[in-house]
């Protein structure tokens, strides 16, 4: 480690919580586009994208030059006190392009931990009732609502105390995991039966595709089977789309891979392009229960964020991002298949559009491999490459690299990527060589 950075890192342990978890113990100076450089002058390819913020990558010049000509507007009047046309112009774009039945009407948070916060109390106000039913391996927050609906205790979860009531976990479907849909299906009927009737119920809350749960990807049948039961029931069905939303998936959401809709979609992260901003769009009757004063924020739909998410949504159709995150995430799919034919550690390969994820586990047990996991991690980080891991068992890496990335820098990273499997395997090491 450099010196710098060790003398960073030292203030950095003097002066903040060490609850806070940093992952690098290196400091950014600048970044572009799919770069970034640390004090030192050292340059990373970044696949981390802030935790899936940054689709359209560090910087763009269009959401820059937004933020820039708002900047010399205004910065805040704080929207329920002055409103401002730009946060009612995005609303309308959101409405027109969310996958929601009927008329829409969307309004805008800070962060995505609000957004369903927010998302929850209007399925309350619709309903009159009070119980939320959530998945295992899901992640919705750190406040202490969305603490209750996260189905993973550490480290989100432990040291706080008694969660939040009324929120229950079924099972998340997972055939890796023999998981299966009716498996799932069953969990909730569990569910009804013994911990809260159908009629307590306001709403399901799922991720389409589970980000820090290692990115299951929801089966059509059950996306189904949940909107049947909750039409049934009448209860809401809300998907949390923080982390899959604004083209990661080859659709602008990713509930667009549906044949049904969710009542309620909660938005943040790439949304703002790197400015804080979240929100949730749903049909208009049901965001229309909470009375005036119920939602909002002092910072709630920042102008020079509502600024950024305009750009944002302009870049996402005029780069043709969608189509973009289709295929470089077909490219990467096919190098890491190419890999596992060799690995002795790849037991799934899972992705949706560039939400693309492989498990690390031991191929006859399934006993997962976070060690393989952490030693790829740190082989790229040593090349110039930023990975990030997730799953409950954190043997899984997540790619989450800005869909506007150049083509030779995808495909060096490809090459780190490639290398640092291969690093853990003799075989594929044996196979580069006679390649060579």
């Amino acid at each position: 480690m450099d010196a710098k950075h060790i003398a960073i890192n030292a203030r950095k342990q003097q002066a903040t919580p060490r609850g806070v978890g940093v992952m690098c113990q290196w400091y950014a100076e600048r970044a572009s586009n799919a770069t970034l450089w640390d004090t030192e002058g050292n340059e990373y390819i970044d696949f981390a994208g802030g935790i899936a913020v940054l689709n359209t990558g560090h910087r763009h010049p269009k959401v820059i030059a937004a933020v820039a000509e708002q900047l010399n507007k205004f910065t805040h009047t704080a929207y329920q006190i002055v409103p401002y046309e730009s946060y009612v112009s995005l609303a309308e774009r959101i409405n027109d392009r969310a996958p929601i039945e009927g008329a829409a009407k969307t309004a805008f948070f800070t962060t995505g931990a609000e957004a369903v916060e927010n998302a929850v109390k209007i399925a309350r106000a619709a309903t009159g009732r009070h119980g939320i039913i959530t998945f295992g391996g899901g992640f919705h927050g750190r406040t202490f609502m969305t603490m209750a609906m996260t189905g993973k205790t550490a480290p989100y979860k432990r040291d706080f105390g008694v969660m939040t009531a009324g929120v229950f976990h079924a099972r998340y479907p997972v055939a890796s995991k023999g998981i299966s849909v009716n498996d799932a299906l069953i969990s909730l009927e569990e569910i009804f039966s013994e911990d809260i009737a159908t009629h307590d119920v306001a709403a399901i809350v799922l991720e389409p595709v589970q980000g820090e749960g290692g990115f299951n990807v929801a089966p059509v049948e059950f996306m189904q089977q949940l909107r049947k039961i909750c039409d049934e029931h009448g209860i809401l069905l809300i998907a949390d789309e923080v982390q899959t939303g604004f083209a990661r998936t080859g659709q602008l959401f990713a509930m667009q891979h549906y044949p049904v809709k969710a009542d309620l979609i909660t938005m943040a992260k790439s949304l703002g392009g790197g400015f804080p901003l979240s929100g949730v769009v749903g049909r208009a009757e049901v965001m229309d229960a909470p009375n005036p004063g119920g939602l909002g924020g002092t910072y709630a739909g920042n102008p020079l964020a509502i600024a950024a998410a305009n750009a944002v949504i302009d870049v996402i159709e005029e780069e043709q991002l969608c189509q973009r995150a289709n295929t470089l995430g077909d490219e990467l799919v096919s190098m890491l298949k190419a890999a596992q034919k060799y690995s002795n550690d790849i037991i799934d390969i899972r992705a949706l559009g560039s939400m693309v994820a492989v498990e690390f586990g031991d191929h006859v047990t399934g006993q997962p491999k976070p060690e393989v996991a952490k030693a790829i991690q740190q082989y790229a980080m040593d090349q110039g490459l930023l990975l990030l891991t997730c799953g409950k068992h954190g043997n899984v890496i997540r790619f989450l690299y800005p869909l506007t990335i150049p083509v030779v820098q995808f495909n060096q990273a490809l090459v780190i990527i490639q290398d640092a499997i291969a690093a853990q395997q003799p075989a594929l090491q044996k196979l580069a060589g006679a390649e060579a």
